[in-house]
């Protein structure tokens, strides 16, 4: 075990990335070399195999969270999903309502979007999560007027893995007419999700996330109601004109496979996950001083977001380099600054700069589990020590 992590760290940042599933790999494969043709080309024999494949794909994301195939559009990301979501429906309906509403805590380029839209004459207010990372139903509800065109809270909170009561959000939100979009890039593949039950307009997915290739996202446009959105670019009109591009074939068939894996295995997976979460959880809190952060009870199995005492996570991070895990994000990790979301969520400075993310996946085994736990509990031990005799 130790030799085999001199060389190659063992990987807990899945919600960062997920390795591909090799039976993803499998079904691309032939997109690359023998299917190589444009799914958009509708005179030859090469364009319809590939549209075919395509069309597979939007029926096995679609079937992942309840939709119908054409409610399903593909995009390069969930980060781009987002932006369309959001500055697409607030630009369709500009002039009609201009008031949108979404959560301190939600993912950078939600904020940045909702901060363009600013800019552009909308009004946002943000909720405050509630200290277990979850929204107030009270707030949302005195918070909607008859402006309130949308209203957008992720699934699953990327950091701390806390899920917002989507159904209940949906219902508030179709009860006074107004969109729900919801971003859930790290939900997809590991809770049940249902657009129509939990009353959803909008949806974001991204295929890296569960076990799909980069490079490829989805975004799901309810038509009960139905959701008009301006594109955001500008190109040949392709998937009905809402998302201009030459679609990546091979990816995209991926991205369709993982999901029809992902829900076959959901239940399993979760079920093994959230053992394992609770076992690298037993180990570290033996140091004692470890606080988790947002709520163990509304969370998603794979995640362990968790603030050290006594520690930093820079500190953490350079002393385990046999170990691959992350303090917040990958999508904000260049920025130099404890994490907004635990911030938002009440975390103070120090303790926020003391969190570690960790994100076990498909991939992850017990033995890895047992291996990271006996390291955490080393190493956090040994910072504590040099801190303390650096205090003396």
């Amino acid at each position: 075990m130790v030799d085999r992590h001199r060389g190659r760290p063992i990987y807990l940042d899945n919600h960062a990335t997920t390795a591909v599933d090799p039976r993803v790999v499998q079904a691309m494969l032939p997109y690359f070399t023998e299917r190589f043709g444009n799914p958009h080309s509708s005179d030859h024999f090469y364009g319809w195999e590939v549209a075919e494949a395509v069309e597979i794909a939007r029926e096995q994301v679609a079937h992942l969270i309840g939709a119908d195939a054409d409610e399903i559009f593909f995009t390069s990301g969930a980060t781009e999903s987002n932006n369309l979501a959001l500055k697409g429906t607030a630009r369709f309906y500009r002039g009609r309502k201009n008031h949108i509403i979404s959560v301190s805590s939600e993912h950078m380029c939600v904020l940045d979007s909702l901060f363009h839209l600013e800019r552009d004459g909308f009004q946002v207010t943000y909720l405050t999560p509630k200290a277990d990372g979850l929204i107030d139903l009270a707030e949302l509800k005195a918070a909607i007027t008859d402006q309130t065109l949308v209203v957008s809270a992720m699934t699953v909170q990327n950091e701390i893995g806390v899920i917002q009561p989507v159904a209940e959000i949906g219902a508030i939100c179709r009860a006074r007419g107004v969109f729900f979009h919801t971003d859930a890039a790290q939900a997809a593949a590991k809770i049940p999700l249902d657009v129509k039950s939990m009353q959803v307009d909008l949806m974001s997915l991204t295929a890296h996330k569960i076990y799909g290739p980069m490079g490829v996202g989805a975004i799901y446009i309810g038509k009960h109601p139905r959701v008009r959105v301006e594109p955001i670019f500008n190109g040949g009109g392709q998937e009905k004109n809402v998302r201009s591009g030459t679609l990546p074939a091979p990816l995209v068939v991926g991205f369709g496979l993982a999901c029809e894996i992902g829900e076959a295995e959901m239940a399993e997976e979760s079920k093994r996950l959230a053992a394992q979460r609770d076992r690298l959880l037993a180990r570290v809190n033996e140091v004692g001083g470890v606080h988790v952060n947002g709520s163990l009870t509304h969370r998603v199995a794979g995640n362990l977001n968790i603030s050290v005492e006594g520690t930093r996570a820079e500190d953490l991070i350079t002393a385990l380099p046999d170990l691959a895990f992350s303090t917040g994000s990958a999508c904000s990790s260049a920025k130099e600054e404890s994490s907004y979301v635990l911030r938002a969520i009440g975390v103070s400075n120090d303790m926020a700069e003391a969190s570690l993310r960790f994100g076990l996946g498909r991939f992850t085994t017990d033995a890895e589990i047992d291996y990271a736990g006996a390291r955490l509990v080393e190493e956090i031990t040994n910072v504590r020590v040099r801190k303390a005799r650096a205090a003396e």
